[in-house]
């Protein structure tokens, strides 16, 4: 069985009051502002080094088949040089022009077999590269989907965003354009330094004169960029958190009129990005400008070598044009090389983030091999905190007999999707005890938790492809008949075969957009699918309308048939229906019994009970 969450984030600096994470951030400005926000780590230099030692052990062969065809196309292409230098030479003494024939043949050869090479290799480089790529990004994805969500939301979700978006593609621009060039370039160099020596040893030392200031050029420009390139991925992260933040919550800006605060935080984050942005084109700039000296010395140097040489007789006028055009081929492939670090510093940075996510500790494993007997619930002394001083929920005893359906009532802050989410293993308890059919959750482990409980919210998620697939996230094994037997038993089954392809209609990004009531059905059906014996709904028909609520309670009965049911209760006709209702305040339990005991009660829930009938009797609409 495999469970499926589907959970609102809430922030670790929610107050004991239980708001949205939403309406939480849109209160305080933004979570980045928040003390207590832990980004997700960062490799250091010899970890990222490590992790891609392993990426490319099992890739040897084609590492070797690619620096093989290059190394031969590059030794290849440095023929030009002696081959024009001798031409040089045969016009100079007047050979005439049936002498240039052959040179001006193998000139041909030279190019042809020079560019055959340079496509093959640079084709393996870039399959290497892929390759290599896919393999980051696989384990950066397996690992990121099995972080705690109370993880993530510690470090805000911008940092986890920008690391699958901005990340992942600096690493794919690298390699497949920066990579193929590097390579190519850095063989370019050292076979022309090789060249050099062959025709002259002094026209060696002439060219390596331009290496100093190379050299210092680089040192100057990797401690200014790297430290850049560090804060702005950072800044970026943080951008994107308040992206995330101030559209997630739009609905709560407007109300509580925090647009120009949510304006200012956009502003000082874009800011903030920019600067560091335009300091680095700064620093490019300055590294650029030191190399073209280097240039200019190491030329001045070659042709004043090349004259005092061809003025004693040493060489041929021919061999010490070679010599300059070797160094003068060098421009290129030098400049692309060291321009190169300054992708190689961003695609370091990146993989040092994404590395930091996939050397994280896996999920720790069950204690022991108990599994749950049914599908009862028992919390016994639970209490949470998303910080330390601002406690949730305060010495929770609740029990739930298997197959019982509990609704979880009380004003908004009274702790309800916190409980749900403890319960449900999205947050690590702060103190007291959680089982699952008679197993503690510490012996079941995040897995066993998982397959114990599903938690559907009300914002679903439909993932992009055929609605079968999306479907058979659930259960993978699942056939088309248990799919349409599962999207039957929640009153599904109508719509979705009205679709354009029926099952294989594609839906969510870029394809058939479907409706909030649809998309929740969609979960429901997956819910049955998945056949856990213990279900959380959180809300899970808030957002489709009271006429779409309606059809959505029914078919949450239905999906809930059989199992233990615990319900979030939004609406309170939804409660009335539960066999028992649980009502919570301030973190607290202060009621429970079913719906006619607790409005017979006349305490909190036969309140709320009131206060709903009167907003029907004013407005028509049920709310809670």
């Amino acid at each position: 069985m495999t469970a499926t969450y589907e959970a609102r984030p809430e922030g670790p600096g929610t107050p004991a009051t239980e708001t949205t994470e939403e309406t939480e951030t849109a209160m305080s400005g933004t979570s980045t502002d928040r003390p207590d926000r832990a980004l997700l780590p960062t490799a250091s230099g010899t970890e990222s080094l490590a992790a891609l030692r392993t990426i490319l052990r099992g890739h040897r062969l084609l590492a070797v088949g690619a620096v093989t065809v290059l190394v031969t196309g590059t030794a290849i292409g440095l023929l030009t040089a002696p081959l024009l230098g001798h031409i040089v030479d045969l016009v100079v003494e007047r050979r005439g022009s049936q002498a240039l024939t052959l040179p001006l043949v193998l000139l041909v050869v030279v190019a042809l077999a020079r560019g055959a090479a340079a496509a093959v290799g640079s084709s393996l480089v870039a399959r290497l590269g892929e390759t290599v790529l896919a393999s980051v990004r696989e384990r950066f994805i397996e690992r990121a989907l099995g972080l705690p969500l109370e993880r993530v939301e510690a470090a805000g979700s911008g940092d986890l965003v920008s690391r699958v978006t901005s990340d992942v593609s600096m690493i794919a621009k690298s390699v497949r354009q920066a990579l193929p060039e590097f390579t190519r370039s850095a063989l370019t160099i050292v076979l022309t330094m090789v060249g050099l020596a062959v025709l002259d040893w002094r026209f060696l030392l002439a060219a390596l004169l331009a290496m100093p200031v190379q050299v210092l050029s680089v040192r100057w420009y990797l401690r200014r960029a790297a430290p850049v390139y560090a804060e702005h991925r950072v800044a970026t992260g943080a951008l994107q958190h308040q992206l995330l933040d101030s559209i997630g919550g739009v609905r709560t800006v407007r109300a509580f009129r925090l647009n120009d605060t949510h304006t200012a935080l956009l502003t000082d984050r874009s800011a903030s990005a920019r600067d560091l942005a335009v300091r680095g084109l700064h620093i490019v700039t300055g590294f650029f400008s030191r190399l073209n000296l280097a240039e200019f010395i190491g030329l001045a140097a070659m042709l004043a070598t090349g004259f005092w040489l061809v003025d004693n007789g040493s060489v041929s006028i021919g061999t010490a044009t070679a010599a300059a055009l070797y160094f003068h081929s060098l421009f290129n492939p030098i400049n692309a090389t060291l321009f190169l670090i300054d992708d190689a510093q961003s695609a370091g940075a990146s993989f040092a983030r994404l590395t930091g996510v996939s050397n994280l500790p896996a999920e720790r494993l069950p204690r022991g091999g108990s599994v749950p007997v049914d599908g009862a619930v028992k919390v016994t002394g639970l209490s949470h905190a998303y910080a330390d001083d601002r406690p949730v929920l305060f010495d929770i005893d609740l029990e739930v007999r298997s197959g019982e359906r509990v609704a979880l009532v009380g004003a908004s802050g009274a702790g309800k999707t916190t409980l749900a989410k403890v319960i449900a293993g999205v947050h690590e308890p702060r103190g007291g005890s959680i089982s699952l059919g008679g197993v503690d959750v510490r012996e079941l482990g995040p897995s066993g938790v998982r397959r114990a409980v599903t938690l559907i919210s009300q914002e679903v998620h439909v993932f992009a492809g055929p609605l079968a697939e999306d479907l058979r996230l659930a259960r993978p094994g699942a056939t088309d008949e248990e799919l349409r037997e599962a999207l039957a038993h929640v009153g599904a089954l109508e719509w979705a075969q009205a679709l354009p392809d029926g099952l294989a209609t594609v839906v969510g990004e870029g394809g058939h957009r479907l409706t909030v009531t649809q998309a929740q059905h969609l979960a429901l059906a997956r819910l049955v699918l998945a056949d856990p014996p213990i279900a959380i709904l959180d809300e899970a028909t808030a957002d489709a309308g009271s006429a779409g609520a309606g059809v959505l309670e029914e078919a949450a009965s239905k999906a809930l048939e059989g199992r233990t049911g615990l319900m979030v209760a939004h609406r309170l006709p939804q409660a009335a229906t539960a066999d028992r209702v649980v009502v919570l305040d301030e973190g607290r339990i202060v009621e429970t019994g079913t719906h006619d005991e607790l409005v017979a009660a006349g305490g909190r829930y036969a309140a709320l009970w009131a206060a709903w009938s009167d907003s029907r009797q004013t407005s028509g609409q049920g709310v809670c």
